[in-house]
This record gives structure tokens, C-alpha cells and sequence, in this order.
């Protein structure tokens, strides 16, 4: 059976990707590795504990926030 293909926007950018997605996969194919990141799905924060267990749903809005620590 084919899995069915969402529409998300990712940093503004629209991607398909497949129903079955996590957060965890997302930051993973984003090539992001920083321990500090930050994750927003549409306006709310994602807690990293919860990125292998949160599914992604059409129409998901994702920023992916790197801190910018000093000063």
C-alpha cells in the first residue's frame, strides 16, 4: 500500500513528504545536528524529547531556529 504524501512548509519552503514523518526525520534530512536547535511547529515550540513521537500533518508550518548564544 502507498503511503499517502503531505504538504509541509519547512523554514518558508513547501515540501511533500511522506504521512508517516516525524520531527526527528525532519531535523535529520535538514542536516541539522546542533544540540541547541529549536523547532517551532505552526508558532509553538517542539520539545526535543517529543521529535521521535510527533508526527507531522498536512498543512504543518516548521521553523527550525538555531540560537544565537553571546554578546
Amino acid at each position: 500500500m502507498k503511503e499517502k504524501t503531505l504538504k509541509i512548509v519547512v523554514n518558508g519552503l513547501e515540501e511533500a513528504v511522506d504521512g508517516r514523518t516525524t520531527v526527528a526525520h525532519l531535523v535529520e534530512v535538514h542536516g541539522e545536528g546542533d544540540v541547541h536547535l529549536i523547532v517551532e511547529r505552526n508558532g509553538r515550540f517542539v520539545h526535543p524529547a517529543t521529535y521521535a513521537s510527533t508526527t507531522v500533518e498536512a498543512g504543518d508550518e516548521f521553523e527550525l531556529f538555531h540560537p544565537d548564544f553571546g554578546g
